[in-house]
């Protein structure tokens, strides 16, 4: 794609990098094929390279975002398939995440929009407010329907059935292993997993342990900084990743570290991520450095000798999160772990399509997101499977709202089969009480 950037744009590196982007894209449209926002909706400036052309003008023209681009910018969940369909390797994430920063410095949005993003912003990355905000949700449930405003209705049907109590594995400490030392690793807590789901971190911690891994909660980690990345709040995101690069490499400085383990795929790709995002920041040598070890658990679980299971009566449904097979090209590790364990694993139609949840894309885009849930539910179910494992606590949620079947994280399956208990979420009860301590 020829581009018109003037040589005093170019010296903004962030125009710079955009514009690499940009010429490295040939129209071909192969990527309308895989996104789920133009298969829905069936517009062209859905798709991306419809939202190419508009960041395109944006930047080259140095205008202030309208209504009309910020709606279709809005509107991409940010899955990458795109990324993975391109065959002239344009990087989407990048351009798309630097439009983001642009619309929220040159655009006043609604007081709505801008009450609600600001809410989100001071919430979900904060563990503790998060807890009281599902609290206050649960109580508000019942009345959901009465809110004028289908993001409000989203919000509060959010609310899961159980919030479980806080889980004191996930303050700052080391976890010995139980096995001969092979690796030493920092296993990232996040922030809202840690309100929402705590049997995942609980889970990852035994089977590393078991697996030989001394497991690390450096002190000071915290949330990855995409929610608010995603949202465009480049200061508020790099805040708080830098608060996560300083507490890894003071780790790594100190008795070392192996790797940082993620068990959240969406934190997985930022954090992989954090050298490009500091790459003209001071600690840009200590994010390359960070980025650098940052794996999946899944990538962490193929390089330990996790014992291979005897053949079980289950089927699992393996839902690919979009963060991990597009974002960190991530594909087969889950699901040969969970065979190599000893489980019978099925993929949905369409495996490559967004659930809808995408962060914060629930939530902000209501309507979209639901009928990207209904399709994905329905081709699970369609495997009639007995469990349904993800590697993302934001999928998990969503599909689960609507699963017949349980939802699971696969580290939470891998631990079951090697010796740990069994899933809460396999049995747990719908109306369990939710405890604060």
């Amino acid at each position: 794609m020829q581009t018109t950037f003037t040589p005093e744009q170019l010296t903004d590196p962030k125009i710079e990098r955009s514009n690499e982007i940009l010429r490295n894209c040939v129209h071909c449209g192969f990527c309308t094929a895989t996104c789920p926002t133009y298969q829905v909706l069936g517009d062209e400036l859905d798709s991306p390279r419809g939202r190419i052309y508009l960041i395109k003008d944006m930047l080259e023209n140095d205008r202030d975002p309208d209504e009309k681009v910020v709606k279709h910018i809005d509107r991409c969940l940010s899955c990458l398939a795109c990324m993975t369909t391109c065959p002239s390797g344009v990087h989407y994430m990048h351009l798309v995440d630097h439009a983001r920063e642009y619309i929220e410095n040159r655009y006043k949005r609604p007081f709505t929009d801008r009450a609600l993003r600001w809410v989100l912003a001071r919430i979900l990355p904060y563990p503790m407010r998060f807890r009281v905000a599902l609290l206050g949700a649960k109580i508000g449930r019942p009345f959901a329907r009465l809110m004028p405003d289908a993001r409000l209705r989203a919000m509060l049907e959010m609310a899961p059935d159980h919030i479980p109590p806080v889980s004191r594995n996930d303050d700052p400490q080391s976890f010995a292993p139980e096995a001969p030392t092979k690796m030493r690793v920092a296993l990232m807590t996040g922030c809202a997993q840690r309100a929402l789901n705590t049997d995942i971190n609980d889970a990852t911690i035994r089977l590393l342990t078991r697996l030989g891994c001394e497991v690390v909660v450096a002190e000071g980690a915290g949330c990855c900084g995409a929610l608010t990345h995603h949202m465009g709040k480049a200061d508020e995101s790099h805040a708080t990743a830098a608060k996560n690069i300083n507490a890894w490499a003071k780790e790594m400085d100190g008795e070392g570290l192996d790797a940082i383990v993620i068990n959240t795929s969406g934190c997985g790709t930022t954090v992989k991520d954090y050298g490009h995002m500091f790459r003209n920041h001071a600690l840009a040598e200590d994010a390359a450095r960070v980025a650098g070890i940052a794996m999946d658990v899944s990538e962490v679980l193929m390089k330990l000798d996790l014992p291979e299971g005897a053949p079980q009566d289950m089927t699992i449904a393996y839902h690919a999160a979009c963060s991990l097979q597009h974002g960190q090209q991530i594909k087969t590790y889950p699901k040969d772990l969970l065979k190599h364990a000893g489980f019978t694993v099925v993929e949905p139609a369409d495996s490559h399509l967004c659930c809808g949840s995408a962060g914060t894309y629930n939530l902000m885009q209501p309507e979209i997101s639901q009928q990207l849930k209904e399709r994905k539910v329905r081709t699970l179910e369609a495997k009639n499977p007995d469990i349904i494992a993800a590697g993302n606590i934001g999928c998990m949620m969503q599909i689960g709202s609507a699963a017949g079947v349980p939802v699971v994280h696969t580290v939470e399956l891998l631990d079951w089969a090697t010796g740990g208990p069994h899933p809460p979420a396999l049995d747990r009860h719908p109306n369990d009480v939710p405890i604060l301590r």
